[in-house]
């Protein structure tokens, strides 16, 4: 099980919640609780409540997961 294994989803932030934290609506219904990937906290890209965004999501875990990219409305 790697990196090359999680599941990609597009959603919509809708909480920004303390620590780095987010929780973001996916288009099936399902809340997720995320936090910042790696390069997006290094290049400081903000994330506000209403960004589209792409969210990795381990098989074992669908409640949690990380924000890999902003989407430019």
């Amino acid at each position: 099980m790697g990196k090359q294994d999680a599941i990609e989803l597009e959603g919509t932030v809708t909480e920004l919640l303390p620590n780095a934290t987010f929780r973001v609506t996916v288009p099936s219904g399902h809340e997720v609780l995320t936090t910042l990937a790696g390069n997006m906290r290094r290049n400081r890209i903000r994330v506000l409540a209403g960004d589209r965004v792409t969210v990795e999501v381990s098989p074992y875990d669908l409640t949690r997961g990380r924000i890999t990219f902003r989407h430019k409305n």
